[in-house]
């Protein structure tokens, strides 16, 4: 069997598919990068292998965060930045798609599309209350799990209202609310209501939402979000099958253009694969160079802004 390869290396979670060339997802994997990314890349390999076994890989496409580090792992053939990836593959699976909403971990996009092409987009990368993690740190102060806050959310009768601007702030005014007296549906709810009213002040600014408007990422699990964005958006946002891997199924299908693929092969997963740095003093730049070590061998460089190091992969 012949496929097409995506990896999304996120801060939070590292997401692996496998498609075929017509689009269709064979095999996937979403799990914790828990802060180690090449871990995270050969657990999914390894799971990937006693799932289907050594399928020939016709194409592999990076995004996400760590996406040069995959590329210097696995050999990609497209390494291709997030707002790209999850346009083409929400373009691809919704026909018709306006706008795109995606909330990460750790951090969320905006995208506008019209007529199929990107027209607009925004990100937050800096601001952790319109984020996952704000959600996922407010449910642990509330002794709740992440997955139990969206049926909470829906269950509110009265949303408290929570600043959501800051968490510093939300935290002490979800305790602020608390001592107050109000239950913790209600609590919740506001949380959720802040986030979206973050991420629209943040970034959807200046642009119109329209619809079709699809929401994707790890957020779009959660009920009380969607919820909260259609009562202040207006409109229905509609959550696709695979919401939570849309980036790594937008590298794949970019990577079906490829001709001859880079593929370092699926025994990556067995091997001792590390990372060190250190910090070139060739120049006053003394930029610092990320190594990829298989036991004691180098096998690649990055990070310098010459290139000096990168001619050096092996």
């Amino acid at each position: 069997m012949e496929a097409y390869l995506g990896i999304d290396v996120g801060s939070v979670t590292t997401k692996v598919v496998l498609i075929d060339r017509h689009g269709n997802v064979l095999w996937n994997s979403y799990k914790k990068t828990m802060g180690q990314p090449i871990k995270a890349i050969q657990a999914a390999f390894s799971s990937l292998r006693r799932d289907m076994g050594d399928v020939k890989v016709r194409g592999v496409g990076t995004t996400g965060s760590g996406r040069k580090l995959a590329d210097h792992i696995v050999g990609a053939d497209q390494v291709k930045n997030e707002i790209t990836a999850h346009a083409v593959s929400a373009i691809y699976l919704v026909p018709g798609v306006r706008t795109i909403v995606e909330i990460g971990g750790q951090d969320s996009k905006l995208i506008l599309i019209r007529n199929g092409v990107v027209t607009d987009f925004s990100m937050n990368t800096v601001c952790a209350a319109g984020t996952g993690s704000f959600l996922e740190h407010q449910a642990a102060r509330l002794g709740i799990s992440i997955e139990e806050l969206g049926r909470y959310a829906v269950s509110a009768s009265s949303p408290a209202r929570i600043a959501g601007r800051c968490t510093v702030f939300a935290e002490s005014d979800m305790i602020h609310k608390q001592q107050m007296g109000h239950n913790l549906e209600d609590i919740v709810a506001g949380l959720c209501d802040a986030l979206v009213r973050n991420y629209l002040n943040n970034l959807a600014r200046g642009k119109e939402i329209t619809g079709p408007v699809i929401f994707q990422g790890g957020v779009a699990a959660n009920p009380g979000i969607k919820a909260a964005f259609e009562r202040e958006v207006g409109k229905e946002f509609i959550v696709p099958e695979y919401y939570p891997i849309m980036g790594a199924i937008g590298a794949a299908l970019i990577s079906r253009g490829t001709k001859q693929s880079r593929f370092r092969g699926w025994s990556i997963s067995d091997r001792q694969l590390s990372t060190s740095s250190f910090y070139c003093s060739d120049c006053p730049n003394s930029c610092g160079v990320i190594e990829i070590n298989d036991a004691d061998t180098v096998i690649a460089r990055w990070g310098d802004t010459c290139g000096k190091w990168g001619r050096m992969e092996g």
